[in-house]
């Protein structure tokens, strides 16, 4: 009985700490605005990087003059969608099966 109450007391926790939609749809439009003049989303998405790494490296980003509007919900959409704990896509390929460029 403690074992489970333990294990929905951290279910709860995880949930209650997981982004909102609303604020992964406010990242997804700052990454259209503060990364695709720059990146291909092919190069953004194919990485999968912890929350601490996805900081770094917008922290380079705004180093080298990126101009980030909202980073929090930035932050929250990389990690939500491309965190360490998520699985690499398989690449795209073309109808004739070769990988896209």
């Amino acid at each position: 009985m403690k074992l489970i109450l333990i294990l929905w007391a951290c279910s709860i926790a995880a949930y209650a700490l997981a982004a909102d939609q609303a604020t992964i749809d406010r990242g997804q439009k700052e990454e259209g605005r503060a990364c695709l003049p720059c990146h291909s989303l092919r190069l953004i998405h194919s990485q999968r990087l912890s929350r601490a790494a996805w900081n770094k490296e917008l922290d380079k980003m705004a180093g080298w003059g990126t101009k980030m509007q909202d980073r929090d919900a930035l932050v929250e959409y990389l990690v939500t969608n491309f965190g360490d704990d998520k699985p690499v896509s398989p690449p795209a390929m073309s109808a004739d099966g070769a990988g896209k460029k």
